[in-house]
């Protein structure tokens, strides 16, 4: 139920978020989904791609500082009132969101939605026993 996240650290310069894609590119990695935050000086490229693992040893080798994290991914419909329905469920259960980024699936997948939560696997049981449909890491990894 959890999917696993590669989150990049990259200096905000040229050229670097294209080595990312170029290096992933190179070793078949295909991107599922991306985000990037970033400031004046840095950004955090957070992606999820069909080989984590692979992605993940791939950019050390590089040199980059890339982490692996647990997040949570959830289809809801493509409708107005599906986000909101689902965050009221987190926030009557306490539950604080770090972060979230969104896409659309293929076919008739609807919204997919990935959440960083600090309570992983309670939101996961919640939102299960409310049901909302979590996606398996594997079924993104194959989008």
């Amino acid at each position: 139920m959890k999917i696993k996240q590669l989150s990049v650290f990259l200096e905000n310069k040229s050229g670097r978020l294209a080595a990312v894609t170029r290096l992933l590119a190179g070793r078949g990695i295909n991107i599922r989904a991306l985000s990037i935050a970033d400031t004046s000086d840095f950004g955090i490229l957070r992606l999820i791609v069909n080989d984590p693992e692979q992605a993940y040893h791939a950019l050390k080798e590089a040199g980059f500082t890339v982490s692996l994290t647990e997040v949570l991914g959830v289809e809801m419909p493509d409708r107005p009132g599906g986000l909101s329905n689902i965050l009221s469920i987190l926030e009557e259960a306490g539950i604080n969101i770090e972060y979230l980024y969104a896409f659309i699936g293929k076919g008739d997948n609807g919204a997919l939605v990935i959440f960083r939560v600090e309570e992983l696997d309670k939101a996961i049981a919640i939102l299960q026993r409310r049901g909302i449909t979590i996606l398996e890491g594997e079924k993104i990894y194959r989008l």
